[in-house]
Formats: C-alpha cells, structure tokens, sequence
C-alpha cells in the first residue's frame, strides 16, 4: 500500500486488497475518504469506499463510520445506492472501507462535459433524488450533503444518491465528542447549516434546490472564494432568477427551485414527499403553474419594506 506523511497520507495504489476487492483505478476523495472503482474476487465490479488514516486511526470515528456504513447499507430504494458489504467491525486489522454498487457517470461528471442540462433530464433528476429523500426522511435519516457529485446516473440516467453513511458517521461523532466539523459542501449548505443550526429534512431540500439551479443554469446561485462570505450569501442573498440565466426555463419548474431555494425552512416544501407530488403534477403537465406557489419572502418588495421600517430578521433578508 502507498504511503505518505501523516499529515499528507498517500492513497492506496491500484493493485491493493481491501478484503475480497482489488482496487482498480481511484474516482474521486472527499474530505474523509477515497473512492475506488474495484473487482471482487467473483470478478464483479463494484466502488470501494476507503476511509482516510486521519480518520481511521480515531477510534470512535472508525467504529461511527462502520456503524453508519452498516445502517446505510439498510436504506433500500431503488434511488439509493446500495451498499454490498462492509468491512467486518470485530476485525480490528481490517482497513475501514464499504463496497457498493458502481455507476457509470455521475450529475457532478455530466456538468463537466455539459455546460447544463435539458429541463426533462432536471426534472427526472428532481423526482429520483426527491422520492430517495422521502424514503429517507421518513426514518429519520437527513443526508446534508447533497450536490451533484452525490448524485451518481444508472445507465438508464435514473439518479442514486449516496453517501448517507458519511454524512450521519460525521454527525454523531460531532456530537458525541464535542469536536467541531463542518457537514455539507459550501456551495450547496443550507441557510441553517452556514449558521451551525439544527437541521431537518428540509436542509436537504435547499441544497437539492442549488443543484437543480446549477443543472439548469450552469451555475450555482452564490459564489466566492471566502466561506465566511458564501455562507453569509447563502443566509442573506437573494438567487438571481433562474430564468434571467435561462429564459428556456419553464416557469413552473423555475417556482419550484425558487421555493426549494427559500432562507426559511418553513418557507420551503414541508417535505420531500410534497416536492415529489409537484414535480410529479409539472412531469404531467396536470397542474396550472400558477397553482405552484413561491414563498411571500420571494416575492416581497424589499424597498417597500425598508420604507416601512421593517426590522429584517436574519433569516428573512430577502
């Protein structure tokens, strides 16, 4: 196995075992682990998630992402990848890592070589990862990081989330020790996770509502190189209209992203499995866009408010 400074591991070199998978060729890292797509011993193709030495000489993180591993691999839906085994946790000299199924192509992949998506392909995008929420949320299970490289594509181009298992092993362990790490991506957080608070399902939401801005327009709606700045961005700043970017846009689907894209969470869809009943409506054509409701925040005149001398709150800058 490759190796490194402590501070600057190497990762695993193809050729490596990690239990019954040979490593063939790294896809990706993330700031806890490395992806690998891999062979079992069966000659079938799967992805190798690894976790980082950082982290994996911590033992209470290693034994939470074990266990968050293990939970994921029981969130069967056909919008969620599926996790076909993790590393034994009572084998102590096992390297932590989970194999999974191993897609094609990704969303973050397809807007390298595509500067935006077709409004079809957002919407069919919307529904798989909104139904994948819904089953999700229903058990209590919140992802907080959704962006386009969590959305992998099926050869059929149906949408699989992933990363659960992360996501939920970085929340416990946070609370658990105390310690302080950030969950999410910076472009793609919430208002409430740029401001360290709880979230629900409706997090999720928001940051489903960036990635559909993003495959729409070919970018996200708030940038900058400061993090401090984009998350005041992302608590205060109004999205420029998806459809002055792209005026090709339906209207329809424009009043859902703007509704995902609200500051509040109240102001948001109540659930996944209400987002998932608009866009089924728009995908038939059945429901008049004007039936589609925005939030009041958006559609507020902000200098008739100052006028009045409304005080703003921080949520509801816009």
């Amino acid at each position: 196995m490759a190796t490194s400074s402590d501070s600057n591991p190497a990762p695993p070199a193809p050729g490596d075992r990690f239990g019954r998978y040979t490593l063939d060729q790294l896809l990706g890292q993330g700031g806890f682990a490395w992806v690998y797509a891999a062979t079992r011993d069966d000659d079938k193709s799967f992805a190798v998630k690894v976790l980082k030495p950082r982290y994996a000489t911590d033992k209470a993180f290693e034994t939470r992402f074990r266990q968050e591993a293990a939970f994921a691999a029981g969130l069967l839906h056909p919008n969620i990848v599926h996790i076909e085994e993790v590393a034994d946790a009572g084998d102590e000299s096992a390297p932590p890592f989970f194999a999974m199924d191993l897609y094609p192509d990704s969303v973050a992949e397809r807007l390298t070589r595509e500067p935006s998506l077709s409004e079809g392909e957002v919407v069919n995008l919307a529904l798989g990862v909104a139904a994948a929420l819904a089953f999700a949320h229903e058990r209590n299970v919140v992802h907080r990081d959704i962006k386009p490289d969590n959305i992998l594509l099926a050869a059929d181009q149906r949408p699989v989330l992933t990363d659960f298992g992360i996501a939920r092993a970085v929340s416990g362990y946070v609370a658990a020790t105390g310690y302080t790490m950030t969950i999410g991506t910076p472009a793609f957080i919430s208002p409430e996770q740029a401001q360290g608070r709880a979230v629900d399902g409706r997090s999720d939401l928001y940051s489903l509502g960036i990635t559909l801005y993003r495959s729409l327009t070919g970018e996200v709606p708030f940038k900058s190189r400061d993090w401090f700045e984009l998350a005041r961005m992302h608590v205060e700043d109004r999205p420029e209209p998806l459809r002055s970017r792209r005026p090709e846009v339906s209207r329809r689907v424009e009043r859902i992203v703007l509704r995902l894209l609200a500051k509040h969470p109240d102001d948001r869809y109540p659930t996944a499995q209400a987002l998932l009943e608009d866009l089924e409506d728009v995908a038939t054509r059945t429901r008049p866009t004007d039936d589609i409701p925005i939030p009041d925040a958006y559609q507020r005149n902000s200098k008739a408010s100052d006028k009045e001398g409304e005080k703003k709150s921080w949520w509801k800058v816009w």
